[in-house]
C-alpha cells in the first residue's frame, strides 16, 4: 500500500505526538492535502498510552538500545545534482535510564498470558488505546456500557484512524462508578464549584465497604492477565478546565471523540502526612483542617487573587520578590501558605516571583466550577487518547496516515534552501510545500547546538490510595515540595480504575519532575516517603496492616524535554521545515497547543486555526442543497461552548 501513496501533498507531518497531530488536523480542516507518517507502530510518540504488556515491550525495546553501525544510504542515489539530502535519525534516543522493578508475588508467571491479547510480535508495541476489550463481556459481571465518541485508534502499517461512526465500545471494569464529562455537552447534573464532585455520593455508597476493608492481595500474574485494563501514559498530564487544550477541543468539536473524568482531590504533603486541600467555597467552609480564622483568611486572599490586577498597590512593592516571601506578608498562617504555594499555585518555592505566583493562583481559581470542584480533567483511557482524537479529525477531512513508515531524508534545493520532498524507506519521493518534523527525528548533526533538558518519570502500580477515604474511586494530584536544596519538586497523579487506566483494586501512580540525576535517584526519596514494599515473608510474618500503600510494580525512566528550543539552534534547517517538541514537564498542555497554533499560522497566515465543523444544513453537494446530512458532521448533541455550565 505504501508504494501507491500519492507523490504530491501540501503538508507532510512526521511524528504523531500531540502538537504534530493538532497541526495535521488544522491543516486538513483548512483544505490542505496532508500526509501524516510515524516510524513507530503506535500513535502518540512520547504522548502515548500502553497496556501493561505493551509497556513491557516498550521497556524492553528501550533497555536493549545499542549503537549500531550506520547502514548504507541508498537514498543518496535518488538525490539530483541541484539537491542535497538531510538524513533523519533512525533511532529514538529520547528515553534513557529505564529501570523496572516487580515486588508482587511472581508465582507461575511464565504460563500467564494477557486475557484476550493479540498474537505477540517481538518488535511490536501496541498501546491499549488501540485495543477493544473483547474479553470484558465474558470476564466481567457488569454490563458493558459503550462510551459515545470513544476513540479506538486503529494501528497498522498504513492506516487511517476510523471515522466517528466506526467507534468500538470499550467495557469498563466498574462503569457504575464512572462519572464522565463530555466537553461541550450540557447535562442536568453538571457540577458547579459549590457542589460536590460528580457522582461522589454514588461512589461513596457503592465503594465504602471496599475502601474500609483491607486491600486484596494482588499478584504479578493477575496484573499480567488483566493487562488490557491498564492504560499507562508515558507522560503524565492533566487538562485545566479553562486551558488552551480544552478550548481547542470544544471549538473544533474534537471533544466528541473522547470523554473525561473530573480530578476529585487535590492533596498536600505536610509534616509527613497527606491531607486534602479545600478548593471551592463549600470545601473551605466544610474543612475540619482549618480553623474559622484560617477559613476567613484563605477566602479573603483567594478573592483578592481572582482579581489581583485591579489592586496593584497590594503587590507592586514586592512584585520581584519570591512568592513564598510575599505570602508571609499577607497575614496567612504557615498551614495556609503551604496550601497556597504547593497545592493551589503549584509553583516552586525557590524561584517563583510574586507576579507568577499570583497568575498561577488566579488560573487555578478561574478553572474551578466549570466541570467540577477542582480545576482539572483527566481523559478516560489515558493521555494517549488526545493525539488520536486530532488524528481522527485529520482523517475525516482527508488526511492519509501511515504507521511503521520511516522517512530516510529531507530533500533540499541547494539554491532556495527550501525542502521540496522526502524520501521514505521504500525509496519513494513525496513532494510537499511544508514539512513538520518531531524533534526526535532530527539527526545529531542538526541538533548539535541544542542543549536539552530531561524529565524524570516513574510509574507505580499500588494496592491502595495514598489517602484512604470512604470512596476508593478518586483521582488525585499531589505536589511534593523539594526536600533538599538540590532536589526538584515532584508532581504525583494517582489514578483509580474508574479512569480506565488500571485494573480493579489497584491504583496507577505517576511521578514527574525535572531531572537532576537519573529518574530513580530523583524520585526514589519521594517514593519511600509515601509508599512501602512488603515482601511475601514479611507479610506472612506480621499480621499488622500496612499503613502506607504497597508498591506492586514500578518503572523509572528519563525522557528528553525538547520544549522551548529556539529554532535558530537547529543547524542548516530549511525555512519551510518546522520542528515540534516532545512533552514538557508542566502539568498542562498549553505549550503543545501554542506551538501547534504558531506553526500553523506561520504556514497559513490567512487560515483560521481549527475552526468549528460546518453546519450540516449549510453543506451543498454538487449543486443540490437538499441532500441528507453527513453524519460525520452531526453536532446536534453538542452545545455551544458559551452555553457550558459555569460558575
Amino acid at each position: 500500500m505504501a508504494d501507491s501513496l500519492p507523490s504530491e501533498f501540501d503538508v507532510v507531518v512526521i511524528g504523531t505526538g500531540l502538537p504534530e497531530s493538532i497541526i495535521a488536523a488544522a491543516c486538513s480542516r483548512s483544505g490542505q492535502r496532508v500526509l501524516h507518517v510515524d516510524s513507530r507502530a503506535y500513535y502518540g510518540g512520547n504522548w502515548a498510552s500502553f497496556s501493561f504488556s505493551g509497556l513491557l515491550s516498550w521497556i524492553k525495546e528501550n533497555q536493549e538500545k545499542a549503537d549500531t553501525c550506520e547502514e548504507t544510504e541508498p537514498w543518496k542515489d535518488l538525490i539530483l545534482g541541484n539537491e542535497e539530502g538531510i538524513p533523519l535519525s533512525k533511532k529514538d534516543k529520547t528515553i534513557q535510564h529505564v529501570e523496572e522493578f516487580c515486588y508482587a508475588s511472581q508465582d507461575s508467571v511464565e504460563d500467564v498470558e494477557e486475557a484476550g491479547a493479540l498474537p505477540k510480535h517481538s518488535t511490536s508495541v501496541i498501546p491499549t488505546s488501540s485495543e477493544v476489550l473483547e474479553e470484558a463481556s465474558a470476564t466481567t459481571e457488569e454490563e458493558c456500557v459503550p462510551l459515545d465518541g470513544q476513540s479506538s485508534g486503529v494501528k497498522g502499517e498504513e492506516t487511517s484512524p476510523e471515522s466517528p461512526s466506526e467507534n468500538n465500545a470499550k467495557c469498563p471494569d466498574d462503569h457504575n462508578s464512572v462519572e464522565v464529562t463530555s466537553l461541550g455537552e450540557k447535562h442536568s447534573d453538571d457540577v458547579t464549584s459549590d457542589q460536590s464532585v460528580s457522582g461522589t455520593e454514588n461512589e461513596e455508597s457503592t465503594s465504602i465497604m471496599d475502601a474500609t476493608a483491607e486491600p486484596k492481595k494482588i499478584t504479578y500474574s493477575q496484573i499480567v492477565k488483566e493487562g488490557r485494563r491498564f492504560n499507562i501514559d508515558l507522560i503524565s498530564k492533566l487538562l485545566y478546565s479553562r486551558g488552551l487544550l480544552i478550548d481547542l477541543l470544544i471549538k473544533s468539536n474534537v471533544s466528541r471523540y473522547a470523554e473525561f473524568k473530573n480530578v476529585t482531590r487535590i492533596l498536600a504533603f505536610r509534616e509527613g502526612r497527606v491531607e486534602q486541600v479545600p478548593c471551592s467555597r463549600a470545601d473551605v467552609f466544610n474543612s475540619k483542617q482549618l480553623t474559622m480564622v484560617e477559613k476567613r483568611m484563605l477566602m479573603r486572599f483567594l478573592t483578592f487573587c481572582l482579581d489581583y490586577e485591579a489592586h496593584p498597590d497590594e503587590y507592586q512593592a514586592q512584585k520581584d520578590c519570591k512568592f513564598s516571601d510575599y505570602l508571609k506578608t499577607q497575614k496567612l498562617t504557615p498551614n495556609l501558605q503551604h496550601f497556597i504555594l504547593h497545592s493551589i499555585a503549584m509553583v516552586s518555592e525557590a524561584d517563583c516571583c510574586t507576579i507568577d505566583g499570583l497568575k498561577a493562583t488566579q488560573k487555578f481559581l478561574q478553572c474551578l466550577g466549570r466541570y467540577g470542584n477542582t480545576p482539572f480533567l483527566f481523559p478516560l483511557y489515558g493521555q494517549g487518547e488526545i493525539p488520536q482524537c486530532f488524528c481522527r479529525m485529520c482523517a475525516v477531512f482527508g488526511g492519509i496516515y501511515c504507521l511503521r513508515h520511516s522517512v530516510q531524508c529531507l530533500v533540499v534545493d541547494k539554491e532556495t534552501r527550501r525542502c521540496k520532498a522526502i524520501i521514505d524507506h521504500f525509496g519513494q519521493r513525496i513532494n510537499a510545500s511544508y514539512f513538520v518534523v518531531e524533534d526526535s527525528y532530527l539527526s545529531e548533526k542538526i541538533c548539535r547546538n541544542v542543549c536539552y533538558r530531561q524529565i524524570s518519570r516513574a510509574v507505580l502500580i499500588t494496592d491502595r490510595s495514598i489517602l484512604k477515604t470512604s470512596s476508593d474511586q478518586q483521582i488525585s494530584i499531589l505536589n511534593i515540595p523539594s526536600m533538599e536544596p538540590d532536589q526538584p519538586a515532584v508532581c504525583i497523579i494517582e489514578l483509580c480504575s474508574s479512569a480506565m487506566t488500571c485494573m480493579k483494586n489497584t491504583y496507577l501512580v505517576h511521578l514527574t519532575c525535572s531531572s537532576v540525576k537519573t529518574a530513580k535517584e530523583d524520585l526514589e526519596p519521594v517514593v519511600w516517603q509515601l509508599f512501602t514494599i512488603v515482601t511475601e515473608t514479611e507479610s506472612e510474618g506480621t499480621g499488622a496492616s500496612v499503613q502506607k500503600p504497597q508498591i506492586l510494580w514500578s518503572v523509572y525512566f528519563n525522557m528528553k524535554d525538547s520544549s522551548g528550543v529556539d529554532r535558530t539552534l537547529y543547524d542548516s534547517l530549511p525555512s519551510n521545515v518546522y520542528v515540534c517538541s516532545g512533552p514538557d514537564s508542566a502539568l498542562g498542555n498549553d505549550c503543545a497547543v501554542r506551538q501547534a497554533e504558531a506553526i500553523f499560522q506561520e504556514m497559513f497566515p490567512s487560515e483560521e486555526f481549527c475552526p468549528p465543523p460546518p453546519n450540516p444544513e449549510d453543506i451543498i453537494y454538487d449543486g443540490d442543497g437538499t441532500q441528507a446530512e453527513d453524519p460525520r458532521f452531526s453536532n446536534e448533541s453538542e452545545a455551544n461552548p458559551e452555553t457550558l455550565p459555569e460558575e
